[in-house]
């Protein structure tokens, strides 16, 4: 229940980063990519402190020996890659400037493969954070779900601008971006419901999630930041994101 409620309320951040929408106020490219540098510092830093090492820990809890460990880790960050990966090709989705991707989508209206591409994007997340919960470590799960919340923001923002862009009145912007966060207390229920079957399955969780949160850092917001030329901005973002992630991991932890 608490990785649900966490993800739910983690998913919400997408809303809450959208308003400006509603009230008309325009972002600009520099400042928006320099927002989705942020998120990426958030997700990246998460994945090694709050995901890998927590799951490295987890396993030599378990078996003793920190080679198995290390290999289990290594395991599981391929598999979440690979996961999201094959989402990638498998689910018709479009990106905002980079188009479309994966299967032909036929008669799919455009804002579905808005809302597919962003389905891919926060599932994982929310399936972090109940991944978080379920291995019984409280403080480690809401440092995860902070830190989530904080990067689903600006991230919110971004989606609600670029649909704007693409022409949609600003209520509905709002609500796709609303909608879009709200994927993630299903993963968050199915992380916490997989890692609770058994203490095994924890180191696997919790290193999956971390690969499939790599994934989507490298092949989709990193690329995107940088596109406009914001690198210098976009790489700030990203810094004091980890940062900021990072000091929350510890200082929760």
């Amino acid at each position: 229940m608490m990785g649900l409620l966490a993800s739910l309320a983690a998913g919400l951040m997408t809303g809450v980063g959208a308003i400006p929408v509603l009230l008309e106020r325009k972002v600009s490219r520099r400042a928006n990519d320099t927002m989705l540098g942020f998120a990426a510092g958030v997700m990246l830093s998460a994945s090694f402190f709050s995901l890998i090492l927590p799951g490295i820990d987890a396993a030599v809890s378990i078996y003793g020996n920190i080679n198995i460990a290390a290999l289990i880790a290594g395991a599981g960050i391929a598999l979440g890659a690979l996961a999201v990966a094959g989402l990638n090709e498998a689910l018709p989705h479009e990106h905002f400037i980079a188009g479309p991707e994966g299967a032909d989508p036929g008669a799919l209206a455009k804002i579905w493969l808005f809302v597919i591409a962003i389905t891919i994007h926060n599932f994982p997340e929310g399936m972090a954070v109940g991944v978080g919960f379920g291995g019984g470590d409280v403080t480690n799960g809401m440092s995860l779900a902070t830190g989530i919340g904080l990067q689903n923001a600006p991230e919110g923002l971004a989606v609600a601008v670029a649909l704007r862009g693409q022409g949609y009145g600003k209520l509905r912007a709002f609500v796709v971006a609303l909608a879009t966060g709200l994927i993630e207390p299903v993963g968050g229920l199915l992380g916490a419901a997989m890692v609770s079957v058994s203490e095994v399955i924890l180191p696997w969780g919790l290193s999956f999630a971390a690969g499939a949160m790599i994934y989507i850092i490298s092949h989709e917001i990193i690329p995107e930041t940088h596109r406009h030329g914001h690198q210098n901005a976009a790489t700030a973002g990203l810094t004091i994101g980890l940062i900021l992630m990072m000091i929350l991991d510890v200082t929760l932890g």
